[in-house]
């Protein structure tokens, strides 16, 4: 690693902050030793950034929008190229293990960008509407793309592709807490040639710089993926300019699984799915709802599961899990974990503690509690480790009800041996996607949530929407 300050992109040039001499050192949470030092920007590489984007966007939303797929190919391209050092990136800074940051972390970059090429030849740019009325979409302009470090590339791409595609120019701010992976992705932007201004980056915390983004006259739309918490401030700082605020927020997805579910396989699945990526996925189904009468059944597997989840080096293969992203979240689950004991919750795995073997890193035992209520804190916030709650449910009516008890509408689950009611409580989950039977999301699928899990939709042609604007020429057909 270089000992050097990762340095911001702006105007097509690798610059390092004009004002500020901050410097943030980001963690590999296996090791706990300094993964990258980041220099720090201010506000006013903000405003370089957002004019270089502003001087940069008639000329790129003016190209045709097979110029502009082209250059998204030879990114994908580049991308490809070089994926494994995006693996190895991303299991470096945030703690994935290899064959997830092979499979599916590093995977949804030129998945997304695929996606978004198909979506955009699919879809109708310009149209008739009524008698005399053209219908056409425009770039919406200038964007903020604000992104986590969970799901790196997930959400860079998923943000990136559409806006590129659009003829959209931007300024991404990616987590400080996890750098590495969106360094290597403004290395091949900038590899595969967009014009300067087009595409910038600029790192810096939300504290210092996120006000700067988001409420910037000059800026036209946000799109921000985050906490709640952190989503409220966004919404807030960007009113004053009435611009567009597209947000995925966060979650506690419920996990219906009734007793004709084929119990072993439905609880094990859960429990897997809960656990995956550590625990740090805002669509996680982190609450389990058992119908009552197989519900100790129930408790049993999934104990016996968690116990036999392995955690290991993420640089290493294996179906293990890896530590959580840092510090400041590792002591964040520990608080969560004894708040359930606390609250009477019935430990059945896991619990407090670094995990057994492991002297150093962010490592959580695997934990499950049952005995929960849906009032007790751990059912109601988004703890963001591999922690799951099982909550018992006597009918189709009160599962529903526990299911949409919660602030937060991102995902949810149902398993059921009788399809019809599965997809009738899947009607009545108030949430942006539901899962039947253990079915997973395909990239054209919309992603994001009712509630305070945001607005707005990313992802395939939905992914476009947020970043157009929509203009109705009256009168274009007229002779």
């Amino acid at each position: 690693m270089s000992e050097l300050p990762l340095k911001s992109y702006i105007a097509g040039k690798w610059t390092a902050p004009l004002s500020s001499v901050q410097t943030f050192e980001a963690i590999n949470p296996a090791t706990e030793q300094r993964a990258a030092l980041v220099a720090l920007c201010g506000p006013d590489d903000v405003d370089a950034a957002v004019a270089a984007a502003r001087a940069a966007f008639p000329a790129y939303a003016a190209l045709p929008l097979e110029a502009r797929i082209a250059l998204v190919e030879r990114l994908i391209a580049v991308f490809e190229r070089r994926y494994d050092e995006m693996v190895t990136a991303i299991s470096t800074e945030m703690g994935a293990p290899h064959d997830l940051s092979f499979d599916a972390q590093a995977e949804c970059g030129p998945g997304h960008l695929k996606e978004t090429i198909r979506a955009a030849r699919a879809m109708a740019w310009e149209r008739k509407i009524g008698e005399t009325a053209r219908l056409v979409h425009e770039p919406i302009g200038v964007c903020v793309l604000i992104t986590p470090w969970n799901w790196p590339i997930n959400q860079l791409a998923a943000k990136i592709g559409p806006a590129l595609i659009t003829g959209c120019t931007m300024v991404l701010k990616p987590s400080e807490v996890a750098p590495l992976s969106a360094q290597l992705f403004a290395e091949f932007i900038a590899e595969a040639g967009f014009p300067a201004g087009v595409f910038n980056m600029v790192h810096g915390t939300g504290a210092a710089i996120g006000d700067a983004l988001t409420g910037h006259p000059e800026v036209d739309m946000v799109s921000f993926t985050g906490s709640t918490r952190a989503g409220i401030q966004v919404a807030k700082s960007a009113a004053d300019t009435v611009k567009r605020v597209l947000q995925e927020l966060g979650g506690k997805s419920a996990n219906v699984v009734f007793a004709d579910a084929g119990l072993e396989a439905a609880v094990t699945r859960g429990v897997l799915h809960c656990f995956g990526n550590t625990g740090q996925s805002c669509n996680a189904p982190t609450r389990m709802l058992i119908e009552a009468s197989a519900y100790t059944e129930a408790v049993a597997i999934a104990a016996q599961v968690a116990a036999k989840v392995q955690l290991g080096d993420p640089q290493a293969s294996g179906p293990h899990l890896g530590p959580v992203v840092s510090k400041l979240q590792y002591d964040k689950i520990q608080r969560l974990i004894q708040t359930g004991i606390d609250e009477g919750a019935h430990l059945v795995a896991g619990g407090t503690g670094r995990a057994d073997g492991f002297e150093r890193g962010y490592y959580v035992k695997p934990t499950v509690f049952a005995g929960v209520n849906n009032q007790m804190a751990i059912a109601r916030e988004e703890i963001f480790g591999p922690v799951l709650v099982m909550i018992p449910f006597a009918d189709e009516a009160e599962a529903i009800a526990i299911a949409n008890d919660t602030p937060y509408g991102l995902a949810g689950y149902v398993q059921s041996g009788d399809l019809d009611r599965a997809r009738r409580v899947a009607g009545q989950i108030r949430a942006g996607s539901v899962h039947l039977n253990g079915a997973g999301q395909d990239y054209c699928s919309p992603f994001g949530g009712y509630k305070q899990s945001g607005n707005g939709r990313e992802w395939g042609e939905f992914g476009l929407h947020d970043f157009l604007e929509v203009k109705v020429i009256n009168g274009f057909y007229l002779a």
